[in-house]
């Protein structure tokens, strides 16, 4: 045991936090190293590989270069060898940018009032129905987009529906289109939007709200002036849980979008498989990943100054 008669009341107090910092550090570093196999390890490998040339029959070759990255935007003429967009790859950017935010949008038009509707309820009830909103997450998302597509496939329940009312005279085309896609995310992400919004309006102060009406508010000036403020943090919440799995989705597209409609996340899954092109690969998973740290940093910063504001 160290000697602690040499200390002045204020240095042994600095050395005993120097000493509890220690032992934290000490504690966790199981819990480090095991971020730095596990996530900092294979992110590293992946920078690595975007830096060198494919195989001829997938893998890599260890030298350097730097035509996985120019090849996530460019590509070169088989012919003459000249630069020219590659068209392809920016559709599959472009619409897995905007189905991600048709979907953050559509979840939040129907999540917002089913979470209000939930959180108004008497608390005995509140329980079944967020019940009932996380059981889909109980199977597996293969067998949710199956479903989907028992609904909206040519023989399926909608136009099952449509043609026995006779709305339409021949089945919709609704499979292998964006459109499939964007429903099934939809229904997919719903509950990542309806959980957080309800958290927020569960903490919401309805006195604030019978002030607003007792100030001859109306009810959109209500909403807009006192709920919507309030309740932000859990609408940006929700927008950032839906949106980054959006972005990367690679089962329900797959599934509902067919070979044709593909996403980021079906674009890299194909140079890792039959493009055999593990440099580019790499690339687009790194574009991804810097994608959703964007938005994370932008979740932080919002949150942030929504704390230091009260």
């Amino acid at each position: 045991m160290a000697d602690t008669s040499a200390y002045r009341p204020g240095e042994l107090e600095a050395e005993s936090e120097r000493a509890e910092n220690r032992t934290r550090w000490l504690l966790s570093l199981p819990a480090v190293l095991i971020i730095i196999c596990f996530a900092a390890g294979p992110l590293l490998v992946m920078v690595v590989y975007s830096f060198l040339t494919p195989g001829d029959y997938g893998n890599v070759k260890w030298e350097f270069s730097l035509e996985g990255w120019m090849n996530t935007v460019v590509q070169r003429d088989i012919f003459d060898d000249t630069l020219m967009w590659a068209d392809a790859h920016l559709t599959i950017f472009w619409r897995s940018f905007s189905l991600s935010i048709i979907t953050t949008v559509l979840t939040l038009v129907f999540g917002l009032p089913t979470a209000w509707f939930i959180a108004t309820q008497p608390p005995g009830r509140r329980e079944l129905w967020l019940f009932l909103v996380t059981v889909p997450f109980w199977s597996n998302l293969l067998v949710r987009t199956i479903a989907i597509q028992e609904l909206i496939r040519n023989e399926g329940v909608i136009n099952l529906v449509l043609l026995r009312l006779g709305i339409i005279d021949a089945p919709l085309q609704m499979m292998f289109t964006d459109f499939a896609i964007a429903f099934g995310m939809t229904y997919v992400f719903l509950p990542l939007m309806v959980l957080p919004i309800y958290a927020a309006v569960d903490k919401l102060d309805f006195r604030l709200v019978e002030a607003a009406h007792d100030l001859y508010a109306t009810r959109w000036a209500a909403f807009r002036r006192v709920i919507l403020p309030l309740i932000k943090p859990g609408i940006i919440a929700g927008s950032i849980l839906v949106f980054i799995p959006s972005l990367g989705a690679y089962v329900t597209p797959r599934v509902l979008g067919g070979g044709k409609n593909l996403m980021f996340g079906n674009l890299i899954e194909l140079q890792f498989g039959a493009g055999r092109n593990w440099p580019l690969g790499a690339a687009l998973s790194l574009m991804l990943m810097t994608a959703v740290m964007i938005a994370l940093i932008y979740y932080v910063r919002v949150t942030s100054r929504e704390r230091a504001d009260g």
